[in-house]
């Protein structure tokens, strides 16, 4: 049953069919409509607040297909949700009613009441007098027994069971079972596992240790004698039941954001305010994959390479870690531990140019004189190199290997069926000097594989046959901008391990050769398995050393691990391509690695140290590094200087330290003074114990003190190392509401002041504070140490400031002033009043000041400094309640508001700034403008419909070397991107791909595409881009009709996906 606050229950039927897919039935109308006609006549609102809410039960009768209501009854307090008691055979059946303070279970028939208290924290610092509900529950039932999870607002879990004579319920019972942060759902697993969906911040799937029922913990009963009004009161303590196990990471709520590269990197990291109370934090994410270290060890001297080798062909893990040195090569063995071995049949006085398992158990290692084929029973063949040549360049795989000799003679060797290796008859001369070579794996059932890559110093790739009918002779050629550094041809895009994978048997796999270049960058080419032609080329632009290539396995199929000043892995998982880079320090050579412990490593070398490396979050495009604060953080700026964060976080309902210490203290007095004479000792150790506790606040929520109360502090700290430099906590009841750093005239050149916007005894609703403040802080050089120049008392709420030519602009609820720096204060030069509600956002740029009003849109004002007025000359036609802007030119705003649609909004090319107030009113009306609004209206660029609040706007660009784009933030976590067209074409090209999309692949639930994105105001010049790159994901057929119509192939149209993505980002 689905039902709506008002009117509709909708009831589906859900059954198999005969294949067993889930089927879904037309809904059922079970309609109760609430009567609102007396509240909505009565003007004093007191009907309103009677009406009470009924509990109604209905009845599915299946026979005739039809929903009856069975039931009807008014409830005594306000619940908040409903947990169903399973029935039939499982239990008593009907319905466990959270309200606040009281757990009711109702049933129909005989069954009377049966009510029990919720039990709460003792000695707890919340206000006395607040309620105390359930917000989430989880059910978990066996054949023998059932029990429910119910969670309050402060984290603590209850197991509750009922205890039962004849299927009538007679008691209510609840144990403390364990504190986790607040979720909006839990989910009990048929494993043993609790997953918690956090409201905010991180999940956390736990085991269930133990139930809880042989513990010393309270048992409460709603058979217990209690006063009307009375409850049970239990201790909280650290987990005992539950073992957390793992850790979803989530960004949601994002607050604030900055893209900036603080650290150094060349690739900009994007810092976030996340979170909110005392499980908030600052994030920092960079783009590439999270690397866990599993070994690192020392070697004796600075390595050149690396490989791993089976010891038997048919081994699940790898027994050698071969090293080669510049005139040595050390074996290691992997086992329990790493160690050095000397009877593995390689040779240890050369340098190793490779090494690889062949088939048959036997292991080949090449070096610059010569091939050693050692075989499975340790015997040794030899193959030297004839006469003062050498070999410069190997390409080996499990049948063939394939050498390059110095003057760029090519020879090649394949196993025959006795196990031995072959010299073809002919070699084959090559004009010029042999860069690189590559081999592709032998594909399962084959003897070998067709084709050979050489890479040679005239700029081009060749590709040549290895088909004994035409062996050695080249089939195909790719010309490269520069010369070629590696070579390695992968087999990607569907693993066989899974045939019933729809979607990857659909992307039959193909053969792609990867070229790393010397110039820093990356081509990734389809090789035709049967004729050799490259086709579909793709680059990318790696870093600034030339790109090295290893063959490595993910996800049980091929991949490509790059090197070049960073690492970067190119592989194909959940039926898409990505090619990412390590977060991790440059490294110099690699091989794929697979123990017991580590089955799907990295084996790598960087300067003189070996390191084993694992991958684990695949698909991730984000890591992130997370630095805990205390209260919601609000705005931040950073120090341009030294890339100092200075973090406003203010919270309401909440105490300051200094307010939770009194309290704790006031408490304890109170404890004391109850007891009687002869428990004077015993309360003196409670006391002591209670202000002892320390139960962290990130999982025990922080005391609520209720509406009205708030705790501000402001914080300066080192976004990269996490250091804390300066924390400044204001007064209990001062909530900092904004910040901004200025420069003023007639002081220093390099002086920073920063103020802050603070707001004393705020009240929300009707918005109200008793007093405001700016308060003007001198920043030291070093930016750690703050120093409190003076406080301006204010009139109304300041939620927005703004440095402006060295003054700074101030929006004190619905005025914009212009305040300069005073000896004891800041002294106000001018104002504008005709803002209509409330200043939320204040942008400058050049002569122009851009004001957002909390439901007005945005306003743009020009400071005339001759008659000194802030004059508005244009503003919006539509209402929009903003949230944030973002200024991108001189004449055009983005602008996102609290109904989640990002707009762009523009000054008419005509339009002028330079407009005079006219204080005498004598002008004519119809010269007033337009809507009572300003003379010259902004027009509306382009509309799009996100459908999360937005809450960061900023221009800026993601990956270096890339192009402008446009990134937001919303509240549920979101980072997005919107990226402009630059060709018609493009823009052509996606309006219609995304037009197909839209017909061809409707929503999973059956809104209208368009519809959505057009909640609020029609879409308008904005294309969805996630839309369009489910064309990835279609089923082949449809792919090709699409493109059909487009006049491409399917590959055309993914290459322009791709393209239009690794431009502007990742």
């Amino acid at each position: 049953m689905i039902g709506a606050i008002e009117k509709q229950k909708l009831v589906y039927i859900l059954n198999r069919d005969a294949e067993a897919r889930l089927t879904i039935s037309s809904p059922l109308e079970a309609h109760k409509k609430i009567d609102y006609e007396e509240a909505d006549s009565d003007p004093t609102g007191e009907a309103a607040q009677k009406t009470q809410q009924t509990l109604t039960f209905y009845e599915l009768d299946l026979g005739v297909n039809h929903v009856v209501r069975k039931y009807s009854e008014p409830l005594e307090e306000h619940a908040n949700f409903l947990v169903s008691v399973p029935g039939g055979n499982d239990g008593p059946s009907g319905v466990l009613i959270c309200s606040e303070n009281y757990l009711t279970y109702k049933n129909l028939g005989d069954q009377h009441d049966i009510r029990c208290p919720i039990p709460r924290r003792r000695n707890d610092l919340d206000d006395p007098e607040r309620g105390m509900i359930f917000v989430c529950s989880a059910t978990h039932k066996t054949k023998s027994m059932f029990f429910f999870l119910a969670q309050t607002e402060q984290g603590d879990i209850f197991k509750i069971t009922l205890e039962t004579d004849d299927d009538m319920v007679t008691e209510i019972k609840l144990k403390y079972f364990d504190t986790v942060p607040v979720a909006t759902s839990m989910c009990v697993m048929k494993t043993g596992f609790l997953f918690v969906a956090s409201e905010f911040g991180n999940h956390y799937l736990y085991q269930i240790a133990h139930l809880g029922d042989d513990d010393d913990e309270l048992e409460f009963s709603s058979a217990m004698p209690l006063e009307e009004g009375d409850t049970f009161f239990f201790a909280p303590r650290p987990l005992r039941n539950l073992v957390l196990v793992d850790e979803l990471e989530s960004l949601s709520p994002i607050i604030s954001c900055r893209v900036a590269d603080l650290a150094g990197e060349d690739t900009p990291q994007l810092y976030m305010l996340c979170g909110r109370g005392p499980r908030s934090s600052l994030r920092v994410l960079r783009h590439g994959l999270e690397v866990s270290e599993m070994a690192v060890s020392e070697l004796p001297g600075n390595p050149n390479a690396v490989w791993t080798v089976k010891r038997r062909s048919d081994d699940k893990y790898d027994a050698y870690i071969i090293v080669s040195f510049v005139n040595a090569t050390l074996v290691l063995s992997i086992g329990e531990t790493v160690e050095e071995v000397t009877d593995s049949g390689f040779l240890g006085t050369t340098p190793t140019l490779s090494c690889s398992s062949l088939a048959d158990h036997a292991l080949v290692q090449v070096y610059p004189d010569g091939i050693r084929h050692i075989c499975a029973n340790k015997l040794v063949n030899e193959w030297k190199a004839p006469g003062k040549k050498t070999i410069v360049k190997c390409a080996v795989n499990q049948r063939q290997v394939v050498i390059a000799l110095s003057g760029g003679d090519l020879v090649y060797f394949e196993m025959d069926p006795t196990g031995q290796l072959q010299e073809y008859k002919e070699r084959k001369r090559m004009n010029t000097d042999v860069v690189c070579m590559a081999l592709a794996n032998v594909a399962t059932g084959e003897l070998r594989s067709w084709f050979l890559a050489v890479g040679l110093a005239d700029n081009t790739v060749r590709i040549i046959s290895l088909d004994p009918s035409d062996c050695l002779s080249q089939r195909s050629m790719q010309a490269l901008p520069v010369c070629a550094e590696s070579l390695c041809i992968v087999e990607m895009g569907c693993t066989e391990n899974d045939p019933k994978d729809a979607a990857a048997a659909s992307t039959a796999s193909s053969l792609y050769l990867n070229i790393g270049l010397q110039n820093g960058a990356l081509l990734r080419t389809v090789l035709d398995p049967v004729s050799g032609n490259l086709t579909d080329t793709r680059t990318r632009y790696l870093g600034s050393r030339p790109v090295k290539l290893f063959r490595i396995r993910m996800q049980k199929s091929e991949a490509v691990l790059a090197m070049s000043s960073r690492s970067w892995l190119s592989y194909y998982y959940q039926s898409r391509f990505y090619l990412t880079p390590l977060s991790y320090e440059s490294l110099e050579y690699a091989s794929g690695f697979s123990s017991e412990q580590c089955p799907e490593g990295i084996v790598a070398i960087s300067t003189n140290t070996l390191r084993i490396l694992a991958l684990e979050k695949l698909g991730a495009v984000f890591n992130q590094i997370s630095f805990p604060l205390e209260y919601t953080p609000r705005k931040f700026v950073i120090h341009p200087e030294t890339s100092n964060l200075i973090i406003l976080e203010t919270e309401h309902n909440a105490y300051t330290e200094e307010t939770k210490k009194q309290r704790r203290l006031q408490m304890a007095e109170e404890m004391r003074e109850a007891a009687g004479e002869e428990e004077q000792e015993l309360a003196k150790e409670m006391a002591e114990a209670f202000l002892n506790e320390d139960l962290p606040e990130n999982i025990f929520s922080a005391p609520k003190a209720g509406h009205g109360m708030w705790a501000s502090v402001l914080r300066i700290m080192d976004p990269v190392q996490g250091t804390l430099y300066k924390l400044q906590r204001l007064e209990q009841n001062e909530a900092a509401m904004c910040l901004t750093m200025v420069k003023f005239h007639g002081q220093p050149e390099h002086q920073w002041f920063l103020i802050l916007g603070i707001a004393r005894d705020l009240q929300l609703n009707p918005r109200q504070c008793s007093t405001g403040f700016l308060d003007t802080y001198k920043i030291d050089a070093s930016c750690r140490e703050l120093e409190l120049v003076h406080r301006t008392p204010i009139d109304e709420v300041p939620y927005a400031l703004c440095a402006y030519n060295g003054r700074l602009l101030a929006g004190v609820g619905r005025i914009l002033r212009m305040y300069d720096l005073g000896k004891k204060k800041l002294l106000r030069k001018c104002e504008n009043k005709h803002i209509p509600n409330l200043i939320v956002d204040i942008q400058a740029m050049g002569k122009r000041i851009y004001v957002s009003d909390v439901q007005e849109s945005i306003y743009m004002i020009r400071y005339k400094r001759a008659e000194n007025q802030l004059i508005i000359f244009a503003d919006d036609t539509h209402p929009r309640w903003v949230t944030c802007t973002s200024v991108l030119d001189y004449d055009t705003v983005a602008t996102a508001d609290k109904f989640g649609n990002i707009a762009i909004v523009r000054l008419p090319p005509n339009s002028s700034d330079d407009v005079d107030e006219d204080p005498t009113g004598n002008k004519a009306l119809w010269d007033r403008g337009l809507l009572n609004g300003a003379s010259q209206k902004a027009d509306n660029v382009s509309t799009f419909h996100v459908g999360e609040t937005v809450t960061w706007l900023q221009r800026a660009t993601l990956i270096p070397g890339g192009w402008e784009s446009l990134i937001y933030t919303s509240i549920s976590g979101t980072v997005g991107v919107l990226v402009p067209f630059t060709s018609h074409e493009d823009h052509d090209f996606f309006q219609h791909l995304e037009m197909h999309m839209r017909s061809e692949n409707p929503p999973l639930c059956g809104r209208d595409h368009l519809s959505f994105r057009s909640y609020y105001y029609p879409v308008k010049n904005v294309i969805d881009g996630d839309l369009c790159e489910q064309y990835n994901s279609l089923d082949p057929a449809k792919q090709k009709s699409i493109a059909l119509d487009l006049e491409r192939t399917p590959a055309e149209v993914s290459k322009k996906l791709e393209d239009i993505r690794t431009r502007y980002a990742f």
